[in-house]
C-alpha cells in the first residue's frame, strides 16, 4: 500500500507553510486562503483551513534508512524533538525493522520520521526536504477499533501489517511501505502522555493492490 494524498485539517494555514517551508525543508506546491500543498516524496500534503477546531494528527514521513540521524540534527536544529523514554529521542522498533523520532508542528500534530530497514532505499546524497520519500503512516481514530478495521477489510481488503499483532485497543493495517494505524479514542499518542486521540476530518488517497482509492473520515469511515 502507498499513500498518494494525504488531507488534513490546520486552524492556521500560514503558520503551517512557514513549519513545513523551514523546519522540514518542504517546498510549497500552492497555497490559497484556504489551503497550502506541498509534494513530500510520492505523497501529496494538503492542509485545509479550519477555524476553532484545533485537530490533532499523528503521522508519519519516510526517511532513507541511512539518513536518520542526518534528517534527527537537522530537524534538532529547527525544532525541539521528543524524548521516548528519558534520554533517548530515538524509538528502536526492532519488531518492525525501524527506528524514527518525533516532534510537534505548529498545530500540535505529532509527526514521526521514520527510517526503515526492510526497504532498499539507502542514498549519499545529503539530507534535505527532497530526501523525504514519502507519507508512510496516518492515524486513524475510533471509538472500536476491531470495528474499524473489519470496516477497512471489508471495503479494502486490508488486512494487519505482518510486523505487527492485533491488540484490542492498537490495530496496523497496510504493507511496510504504506499503514493506517488504527487507535481507539482518547488513547495517549505515542510518544506523548497527555496527547489524546480524537477523530478529526482526513482524506486519503491511496494505492492497494494497484488500484487507487480513496478514505474520507468525517463521523465515520466513507469510502469511494
Amino acid at each position: 500500500m502507498k499513500i498518494l494524498e494525504l488531507e488534513l485539517l490546520s486552524d492556521n494555514i500560514p503558520e503551517t507553510e512557514a513549519f513545513y517551508n523551514r523546519v522540514l525543508g518542504l517546498e510549497t506546491l500552492y497555497k490559497d486562503n484556504s489551503s497550502v500543498s506541498f509534494q513530500a516524496g510520492n505523497t501529496k500534503l494538503i492542509f485545509h483551513s479550519s477555524q476553532n477546531v484545533k485537530p490533532v494528527y499523528h503521522f508519519a514521513f519516510d526517511v532513507p534508512n541511512n539518513k536518520l540521524l542526518e534528517a534527527f540534527s537537522q530537524i534538532e536544529n529547527q525544532t525541539e524533538i521528543m524524548f521516548v523514554i528519558p534520554p533517548d529521542k530515538i524509538a528502536d522498533f526492532y519488531n518492525w525493522n525501524a527506528k524514527s523520532f518525533y516532534f510537534f508542528d505548529n498545530n500540535g500534530n505529532i509527526v514521526e520520521f521514520i527510517a526503515r530497514n526492510d526497504l532498499d532505499n539507502a542514498t549519499q546524497i545529503p539530507f534535505d526536504g527532497k530526501s523525504i520519500l514519502s507519507i508512510s503512516e496516518i492515524g486513524l481514530v475510533s471509538k472500536n477499533v476491531n470495528e474499524q478495521c473489519n470496516e477497512l477489510f471489508d471495503k479494502y481488503r486490508l488486512i494487519p501489517y505482518s510486523k505487527q499483532p492485533k491488540l484490542p485497543k492498537f490495530i496496523v493495517l497496510g504493507t511496510v511501505t504504506g499503514l493506517f494505524i488504527l487507535v481507539e479514542e482518547n488513547r495517549n499518542w505515542y510518544p506523548t502522555t497527555d496527547k489524546k486521540s480524537k477523530s478529526f476530518w482526513t482524506k486519503i488517497v491511496f494505492n492497494h493492490e494497484g488500484e487507487n482509492r480513496i478514505l474520507e473520515v468525517l463521523d465515520g469511515i466513507k469510502s469511494k
